[in-house]
């Protein structure tokens, strides 16, 4: 059913109203008041059927709590413990008095992301753009020229070694077995954790050649455990419908070689890619490639994201930039007129009306376009924040679709703790001025 509107109870009316209890100059008291809510309201209310089925949740609860979520960083069971804590948050998300409990389960967040899916989840980055127009700590014009760069969203998962993914394979398939009542000939729990140990303590020193035997064994062992399942559930749709998801992954990770691409990373998360980026700390880093837009010109508030999203299959940067200038003209109604890049961006073909300039570009005549070009490097503290102070470094949401919703939220999240900040310098500078004009009201007298 639609989400259900807010009523008050009869103890509600005894209670003292959130606005009455908090500082309503708090900056995200203030924040509350300039988004639309209502924006949200008529876009994801097509994901809910009229007369059918549990009312939904309210949007502006599902809304605010995830830009909370990434403004600070937090998981979902955090920004829930938290939000049961802070007036602020709950007056945020729309409540009119304090509540002492939760009025949902955590799993609600991950059911309603999933309803609303990436392409709708573009408004909320949208609607904090608009915020920051509506209360210029960024210009129309600066919307104009962007810098744009790719970064890698990790995904979080182990490592990935062959001895480790063995393993899982072994304790996947002992799992299902156990659930489904399925006798095993062999279980090789206990030889593939000896292996896996011995593999840990030989692989680095002089035992290398001992240690890759150890591998060897373990791949068998994790055959002959496929194979005795595969004779067992032959002949049974129901088992085999179980088993099936398991035994795919396990025989593409069985079949896989040193050399392949498209290789399978982690059990439970297949689109996880290697990408090397080129870094002397980092040669590869494993997840999804992301790009970044961010504004060029130097704003009040500071440089704004007004575009991301996340690239599966690891494309060449430059074929990446149209789709890129497109979603930011998409999110700000504004035309892109120039787009700063970096040098891998040559040969991007791009055939938009934006002007494309590559870093250390020669023969550009304007003196602005030389001055823009070289603030190209402000992009790399963004993305920076983005991951120490957003969750684009460890990404736990699950699948393709999961990237997409992460990257969308965490520049969300980005914009939200710039709009925080220019919201409370505003209202340090309102305080200064009442101030003065305070103090010199007596001595013109």
């Amino acid at each position: 059913m639609l989400p259900k509107k807010p009523e008050r109870t009869a103890f509600e009316l005894f209670q003292s109203q959130l606005d009455t209890m908090i500082d309503l100059g708090h900056p995200l008291a203030k924040l509350a008041g300039l988004i639309n809510w209502a924006r949200f309201e008529e876009a994801f209310g097509t994901f809910y059927t009229p007369m059918k089925g549990r009312p939904g949740l309210p949007t502006r609860l599902m809304a605010g709590l995830h830009l909370l979520k990434h403004m600070e960083g937090l998981s979902d069971e955090a920004v829930c413990a938290r939000w049961v804590e802070n007036p602020y948050w709950q007056f945020f998300c729309g409540e009119q008095h304090f509540r002492h409990k939760l009025p949902f389960d955590r799993s609600s967040m991950t059911r309603w992301r999933a309803r609303i899916g990436p392409e709708k989840l573009e408004l909320l980055l949208a609607e904090t753009i608009t915020v920051a127009t509506r209360t210029q700590a960024v210009t129309p014009q600066a919307c104009t020229r962007v810098t744009i760069d790719t970064t890698v969203q990790t995904k979080a998962v182990a490592h990935p070694t062959d001895s480790h993914l063995l393993l899982r394979g072994v304790e996947w398939l002992n799992r299902l077995a156990r659930q489904h009542g399925i006798k095993l000939r062999q279980s090789f729990l206990r030889l593939a954790r000896r292996a896996r140990v011995n593999v840990s303590r030989l692989i680095h020193g002089r035992g290398h050649a001992q240690a890759m035997r150890w591998v060897r064994k373990m791949r068998t062992w994790l055959g002959r455990l496929d194979r005795d399942i595969a004779r067992k559930i032959a002949g049974d749709a129901t088992l085999e419908d179980a088993f099936a998801v398991a035994r795919n992954r396990i025989g593409r990770l069985l079949a896989q070689k040193r050399d392949d691409k498209n290789k399978l990373y982690a059990l439970h998360a297949p689109e996880v890619e290697c990408i090397g980026k080129g870094k002397a700390r980092t040669r590869y880093e494993f997840g999804v490639k992301t790009s970044i837009a961010v504004t060029n010109a130097r704003t009040a508030g500071g440089q704004f994201i007004i575009g991301m999203q996340a690239l599966p299959g690891n494309p060449y940067d430059g074929h990446t930039i149209s789709g890129q200038i497109e979603q930011v003209q998409r999110l700000t109604g504004i035309a892109v007129e120039r787009a700063y890049v970096d040098r891998g961006y040559q040969g991007h073909g791009h055939k938009g009306a934006a002007k494309v300039y590559i870093s250390r570009m020669r023969g550009i005549p304007s003196p602005t376009i030389r001055r823009e070009l070289k603030r190209r490097s402000a992009i790399e503290p963004i993305i920076g924040h983005t991951k120490s102070d957003g969750l684009l470094e460890r990404n736990h949401l699950a699948g393709a679709q999961g990237d997409a919703i992460n990257a969308l939220l965490v520049a969300a999240g980005h914009n939200m703790r710039l709009l925080v900040a220019w919201l409370a310098a505003l209202w340090r500078a309102f305080l200064a001025w009442i101030a003065l004009v305070l103090l010199v009201q007596p001595t013109a007298a």
